[in-house]
Parts: structure tokens; C-alpha cells; sequence
């Protein structure tokens, strides 16, 4: 058989011609579908099975719908493989999929037709009285409105549509009893040059697709094509001037837009929130008015295409206006992905620079304090075409991060990437854009950045996202710990711990919670147990290794309120867990308290001292220490004495599964002048015995053999390095940061140390930093 379409196989040249319409929608046959999971595929997958062919159809992934398609009898295989379709009477292929198929491969071989998913969508669409919609933005929106309006306007349409459209129920459907075919035309290849239909909607036309294309006089000759072919009439954007200046001058045309010139014109446009309101004059006559519920002044000009394309069918207007009111967008298209009085996240397709605008734009009319966006560049190609065109189109966003590029099966360019554009960005004068190489983070960079009022934006026809999903699932949670701590607490998404360590190295926590008080913690203790979070406490980070990866699930941090509070009575001192060591020593000697003076040389708080059994200057905190208050793992609290604690060198495990909420020190009386003595003693042992630079404090526990700063001088690894990371040259059991050290490199000369260690003198070392978080 021999396909009666402009592409045929070289192999099929002597087989009779296929009558293609007559095939697809009066005859039932095997027909498989190639990289069946796209969204274009999975549609015409859907039409096809509705017309009662046996439809396989293979690809590398699964999607939604995919797995709907197989309960309505898809055969679904997850590798191409020419077996797969060996006994398919016509295999169909999308423009995604590379000649080099296996399945494309051997279908040819062996004289089996093959055809592009247009072609076949055009024959279908030749039964019946075919609507192109046809432009390079706004079309999936479009076409959704169209049909249905149709479909309210009781003319029961056909459709295809290139995206997940729920007010429709499906992407694409197949309606016996209507005469009309509304379909999305996909100019991205040139296959809208195989429609033949009896309406086209033009929309808008640019440079776009510049991987395909030459230029935009090669884009123009492709819809100059559909424009004849159009055997009706053709609707068209009067705004749009490259769009005007092709359809102006052809009879059977209709213009609509903002223009005194359209003959479909809209005016009076009032933006709200999540939709507008306008006025539709039809030939300098008013037709009446009209609601949108899909927010943009973009979106009240496909409306206006919609409208004169249902008005010249002859649907009255009352219906097309009740229509538009019900509508609603189609999946990524300014799709609200979370929503509460605090926070607006919102998905986008958009991946062309006036696509963005035009996003930014409705996202900038909604109201919302600020707009922060991330971006997905699409292709290669279109990168380094339009990259001049993406630095001036996000001027309406507060903050822009961008990520690499998603190839969509083009090869890279070399020197194109994402920070091709955040170069372009900042070189048109915008103050804050960046670029993450590191696609997994990029909510990590938005989350944290957040602010009450803040509207989030992912743009993008990639999976981009996903990032926006990842960061909604924790919204959802942070809210929550938000109404637990109330208004006085805090609560940040992804703070970088590398902020909240004395060695300034480390991933994000998941979830930065800072309680003010003993109810709030006991609160948030059981809301984790019940969530199953991992809760972990923090002090000042004094003697603490995150890793790069960060800490997964809720850090808290007891800061302010009842965790700030020192109280003296006679010779006790009560501190709360988030007061500074040296806070407390100050305490003392304010009130002429003597004993305490070591804790002016240790950097951490009164909650990690206890947790480390911390100590200086030959004294340990447990010496001091004479109850303890803190709540177990079911928030309940509990105080203890001394005597009932079991203490270890560094350790002290009762905090190991529990939490600190304060500590009760005994001092002795003694003189100002004899506790300030001891102040300067301790100031000048930490001057002169540990290095000025970022540190954690000692890294190893000193071996019964010899002290470990000692034993590291010893071995002559003083100043060694890895990285920016470097054992100290002023004390050996010392690592500091040089400036950008990462936790990898701290550990790997850790691990160099005891290596080395191990080696030549066959001590194991240990470490008294606590190393916790995911590695990267």
C-alpha cells in the first residue's frame, strides 16, 4: 500500500495508493503509534481507539494518560521494538521520534506504511467540517475554548487539543453526532501544511522553531499555505502585525482584537485576579458583554478569536458568554498549583519570550507583593536564537532563576545554556537573576526566597514543573508548622545551614522552624511524630558538619521568647537551650558568680553544650549542671537532677532522642576581679591555642595516646588542604574554612587525616564533630 500524502516510503513506491480518511474513519484496523506517551500522540491514540482500530503504540515512558488509554484498550509497550508492531497495518510516528527508530526502521523495510502523527490528524479531520487553530502561542488555550463553546452551543464538535483540557474531560474525542472538527495545528514542524480544513484561527506568527525553520519568511510560507487551503473562512488577529499583513488581503476573512479596525473588536478590557471583564462590539455594533474566568489580557484576545468564530456559525452570543464564563484553562496553562492567603504557586507552558511577557503580565495584574519565577529554557536552538529576546522578557518578575536547558532530543550547543540567558537578563539591567545548574534545586532557591504575599512562577514546556509541584507539597507542610509556632515564631523553607554553623559549610533544611517557646516545641514535636518527619535540633552550629546535601525534614531551632531567658537565683543560673554559652558566663559574673568563666570560650548555646557535653578549658558542662528541663519524643516535659543523668566525654545520650528546653548551672561566689582573671585567661587560650578563621572546634576526640591536634601536627598535616578546606596551621585538630569549602571537602580530609592516622601510627580516630544531612 502506498499513502496518498506527501511523504511516502521509498519501499511502498509500487503499492496502491491508501485511501487515508476512508481507512482511518469508515474501516477498523491494527495501527500502532510511536512515542505513543506525548501529549499529541496520546490524543490522536484516543480519536483513533474511538474509531475502532486496534491501537498499540510504544514509548520510554508511561504517563496518565497512557495508563487511561490502556483501560480504553490501548496495548501500551515500554521499549520500541519492532515486534511491537510487526503485524500493525499502518504505524504512525510523532515528529519527537528520531529516523533511526527501530520500529520506524523495520516498518520501512519491510513495506508497512508510516506516517506523521499531522498527516494522520488531517484525514481525520477531513470527515468532518475541520477548525485549524493555528499560531505559535496561545493555541492549546484556544482550541480548548473552541470546542467548548461549540460544545455549549449544542453543534457537539470533535476535538483535538495538544494538552490535558479537564472542563473537556479528554485531550481529544470523537463525536458521531457533530459536523465539526476542532483541532490545535502544530506549525513546529511544517506540518500544518497537510490541513486542509474548512476554518483556520490564526493567532499570532513570530520567529519561533528556529531549529526547523531558516527564518520567519520559511514560517510565513508555511502558513501561507494553510491560508489557501482554508476552503472557508479565515479568522484572524488584527494585532498581531505579521499575522494581519498575511491574511489582510485574502476575501473570505475575519478580523478580530483591539484594533477600530476588527471586525470582531473588544473593548472596555477590566483585568480582575483570575479573570476580566470586556466588551465585544461586532462590526461597530455592541454585542454585549462578557466574563473570562482564565486570567490575561492574552487570554481576552484568543476569547475574542472564539467569539468570532462561534458568532459566524451562527451560535448566539448569550450562549458563547454563559460558555466563557464556565471555562477553564487547560493543564499548564497559568495553572494554580497552590493557593492559600500567604502564598499563590503557579505553572506555565510558556517557553517563548512573548509567551513570558504575556505570563508575567497576568501573574503582575493579580496583585501579589512580589512575582518570583523560574525558568526552563527549551532546545538548544531556540536558546541561542532568541536569547537576546529572553534578557528583556522577564522585567516584570521580582526574581528570576533559571535553569539549564531541556534539550527535548536536540543535541547541546556548545557555549548555550541557562546562564546564556541570565547573562542576557542582567545585561538588560534586572538585578536579580540566577542561574542554577543543579535542576533539583531550583525550588531550593525560589522556597527560600519567599516572602507572605509572594506569587511563584514556573515557566517552561519541560518539567520545570516539577520543581513547582515539589515546592507546593512543602507549602503545604510549612504552612502548617507556620500555625504552630503562630505569629512570633518563624519559618523558612530550604534555609542553607552553611548560615546557621560556625563552619559556614552545608546543605539546606528542608523545613527551619524557630519556636519561641516550651508549648510551641512541645507542639511541633508531636505534629513531626505524627507526620512522620525527621525532626532535628540546632543550636549555633558550634560543633556541627552538614553535609552538602542538607537535612531532610524539620530543623529546629529554639531561638527567642522563653528559649532567650536567663534567670539568677542565689548561686543557680537557669538558662534557656537558645542562650549563648558566653551569655551565660557573662550572667554569672554580673551577679558575682564564679565557675562559669570556660563557657566564654566555647561558640555554641546552652542546648548544643548539653547535647556535646561541651567543654574548655578543662571543664565539661555536666560539672556544672544541676537539673536539666527538657521534652521527650512525645513533646511531654520532664526535669531531672544530675544525679539521675548518665554523662559521657562528648556525649550525652538522653538528648540524643530528646530535646533541651533548658539547663540549671551552680556557680560559687567569688570576686569581680577573680572571675574577670579567669575571662582573660580564657580569651587568651583561645587566641593563642585556635585559629581565627571558620571553624567547628575540634574535629577528632583525643586518643587515650596522645591529644589528636598533637597527633595531626605529628603526622605533618598541618595547612594540608582539600579544596578550600585546611587543617589549621595554629592547632592541629582544627579544620577551617578558606572561603567556599564544601562539606565534601571537609570530609574527604577528614578522612585523609585518619587514614593517616591508621596508617603510620594505627590509631583510629574518632570524631567529636557531629557529621549529620544527605550527602549531595
Amino acid at each position: 500500500m502506498k499513502l496518498a500524502s506527501e511523504e511516502r516510503s521509498a519501499s511502498a513506491d509500487h503499492a496502491p495508493v491508501l485511501d487515508l480518511q476512508g481507512f482511518l474513519t469508515r474501516e477498523q484496523h491494527r495501527i500502532h503509534l510511536v512515542g505513543v506517551a506525548g501529549s499529541g500522540m496520546s490524543g490522536l491514540a484516543g480519536l483513533l481507539i474511538e474509531l475502532g482500530h486496534a491501537v498499540s503504540g510504544s514509548d520510554k515512558v508511561t504517563s496518565t494518560e497512557t495508563e487511561r488509554l490502556q483501560r480504553l484498550g490501548l496495548r501500551f509497550h515500554k521499549q520500541h521494538r519492532p515486534q511491537h508492531a510487526d503485524a500493525a497495518d499502518l504505524v504512525v510516528f510523532s515528529s519527537a521520534i528520531k529516523g533511526d527508530n527501530p520500529i520506524l526502521v523495520a516498518a520501512r523495510e519491510s513495506g508497512q506504511p508510516v506516517l506523521r502523527r499531522a498527516e494522520a490528524l488531517a484525514a481525520i479531520m477531513r470527515a468532518k467540517r475541520g477548525i485549524v487553530i493555528a499560531g505559535m502561542h496561545g493555541k492549546t488555550t484556544t482550541s480548548a475554548m473552541t470546542a467548548h463553546v461549540l460544545r455549549e452551543g449544542g453543534l457537539h464538535p470533535s476535538h483535538y487539543v495538544g494538552a490535558e483540557i479537564p472542563i473537556l474531560g479528554t485531550n481529544a474525542h470523537w463525536d458521531w453526532r457533530g459536523e465539526y472538527f476542532v483541532a490545535e495545528g502544530d506549525e513546529s514542524d511544517g506540518t500544518l501544511r497537510c490541513f486542509h480544513p474548512e476554518h483556520s484561527l490564526i493567532l499570532n506568527i513570530e520567529e519561533e522553531h528556529l531549529d526547523f525553520y531558516a527564518d520567519l519568511a520559511a514560517i510565513e510560507k508555511v502558513f501561507g499555505q494553510l491560508i489557501e487551503q482554508t476552503s472557508g473562512t479565515v479568522f484572524y488577529n488584527i494585532d498581531d502585525p505579521n499575522t494581519a499583513r498575511l491574511c489582510g488581503k485574502r476575501k473570505r476573512t475575519v478580523s478580530y482584537g483591539f484594533s477600530e479596525n476588527a471586525h470582531y473588536r473588544g473593548i472596555n478590557v477590566e483585568l480582575r485576579d483570575f479573570g476580566s471583564f470586556f466588551c465585544i462590539c461586532q462590526r461597530g455594533q455592541t454585542l454585549g458583554q462578557a466574563a473570562l474566568n482564565v486570567p490575561g489580557e492574552h487570554n481576552v484576545h484568543n476569547a475574542l478569536g472564539v467569539i468570532a468564530l462561534a458568532s459566524e456559525l451562527g451560535i448566539p452570543f448569550e450562549k458563547i458568554a454563559a460558555s466563557l464564563r464556565k471555562f477553564e484553562h487547560a493543564r499548564r496553562r497559568f495553572e494554580i498549583k497552590y493557593e492559600s492567603d500567604r502564598f499563590l504557586l503557579v505553572d506555565d507552558y510558556a517557553h517563548h519570550p512573548t509567551e513570558i511577557r504575556a505570563t508575567l503580565k497576568t501573574a503582575r495584574a493579580t496583585g501579589r507583593r512580589r512575582v518570583l519565577a523560574m525558568f526552563q529554557p527549551h532546545r538548544y536552538s531556540r536558546t541561542k536564537a532568541l536569547r537576546k529576546e529572553f534578557g528583556r522578557a522577564f522585567d516584570e518578575a521580582d526574581r528570576v532563576v533559571v535553569t539549564d536547558v531541556y534539550p527535548a532530543s536536540e543535541p547541546p550547543v556548545p557555549g548555550i545554556s541557562g546562564q546564556t540567558i541570565v547573562d542576557e537578563i542582567v545585561k538588560h539591567g534586572h538585578g536579580a537573576a540566577s542561574y542554577q545548574l543543579r535542576f533539583e534545586r531550583a525550588h531550593w532557591d525560589l522556597g527560600n526566597a519567599l516572602n507572605v504575599g509572594d506569587l511563584v512562577l514556573s515557566l517552561g514546556a519541560g518539567n520545570i514543573h516539577e520543581q513547582l509541584s515539589i515546592l507546593a507539597a512543602d507549602l503545604v507542610i510549612a504552612e502548617k508548622l507556620k500555625a504552630i509556632v503562630g505569629q512570633e515564631g518563624d519559618i523558612r523553607l530550604y534555609e542553607p545551614l552553611s548560615k546557621h554553623t560556625t563552619l559556614r559549610v552545608g546543605g539546606p533544611a528542608q523545613f527551619w522552624v524557630e519556636p519561641r517557646n516550651e508549648k510551641a516545641f512541645s507542639d511541633l514535636i508531636r505534629f513531626c511524630r505524627d507526620e512522620h518527619l525527621p525532626l532535628f535540633a540546632m543550636g549555633r552550629g558550634s560543633n556541627l558538619l552538614v553535609r552538602d546535601g542538607g537535612i531532610r525534614g524539620v530543623v529546629v531551632h529554639p531561638r527567642g521568647g522563653d528559649f532567650d531567658k536567663i534567670e539568677v537565683n542565689g548561686s543557680e543560673i537557669t538558662a534557656g537551650a537558645g542562650v549563648k554559652l558566653r551569655e551565660v558566663a557573662y550572667a554569672a559574673r554580673a551577679a558575682n558568680l564564679g565557675g562559669l568563666e570556660w563557657m566564654e570560650g566555647i561558640p555554641g548555646v546552652v542546648g548544643g553544650a548539653l547535647r556535646m557535653n561541651a567543654g574548655a578549658m578543662g571543664a565539661q558542662t555536666f560539672e556544672s549542671v544541676t537539673r536539666i528541663r527538657y521534652l521527650d519524643a512525645e513533646g511531654n516535659p520532664h526535669v531531672k537532677n544530675r544525679d539521675e543523668l548518665d554523662v559521657f566525654y562528648r556525649r550525652f545520650p538522653l538528648l540524643e532522642n530528646n530535646f533541651a528546653i533548658s539547663a540549671t548551672f551552680r556557680a560559687q561566689p567569688a570576686t569581680r576581679a577573680e572571675i574577670d582573671s579567669r575571662l582573660r585567661e580564657s580569651q587568651d587560650k583561645r587566641r593563642t591555642t585556635q585559629p581565627i578563621a571558620k571553624s567547628a572546634g575540634c574535629i577528632f576526640k583525643n586518643p587515650n595516646s596522645i591529644p589528636a591536634g598533637k597527633l595531626v601536627d605529628e603526622l605533618g598535616l598541618k595547612n594540608s588542604r582539600v579544596g578550600n578546606a585546611r587543617v589549621s596551621e595554629v592547632h592541629g585538630n582544627f579544620i577551617v574554612n578558606d572561603g567556599g569549602a564544601t562539606a565534601a571537602d571537609m570530609l574527604q580530609l577528614i578522612g585523609k587525616i585518619q587514614n593517616a592516622a591508621r596508617a603510620k601510627r594505627g590509631i583510629e580516630l574518632e570524631t567529636e564533630v557531629e557529621i549529620v544531612g544527605e550527602p549531595e
